[in-house]
């Protein structure tokens, strides 16, 4: 695998810092959904049920996006350090088809692969 041409890292760099705002804005934005459920509210059994499903599905959802926002931030971190593209477990470079889907990809398929397993 070839590393990362300058143009294809401004590229990938610019799609960091997108998605980097889109996850803070989603975070910001979200942040009532995850509130406490008042027990005490006089609404029906079944609503405060629903209510309590809705508010875990929504600190699940919050985490999985602060998980990727901390990937971001390391990318980014990455750039500055010009180790952005190489993998983290091999060393070797992250394809760029990899990186183009999953900017934030520390490693590459075939060490994503084995962490899996």
């Amino acid at each position: 695998m070839a590393e990362l041409t300058a143009v294809q890292q401004q590229q990938l760099s610019q799609k960091l810092l997108a998605l980097k705002d889109e996850l803070e804005l989603f975070l910001v934005e979200s942040s009532a959904g995850s509130q406490a459920v008042d027990l005490d509210q006089p609404i029906g059994r079944l609503s405060r049920m629903d209510a309590l499903q809705q508010q875990a599905m929504s600190k699940a959802n919050r985490a999985a996006h602060g998980q990727r926002l901390v990937l971001i931030e390391a990318a980014l971190l990455a750039i500055k350090s010009g180790r952005y593209g190489e993998c983290r477990r091999c060393e070797e470079p992250i394809d760029y088809s990899r990186l183009n889907v999953r900017p934030e990809s520390p490693f590459c398929l075939d060490c994503q692969k084995k962490s899996e397993k």
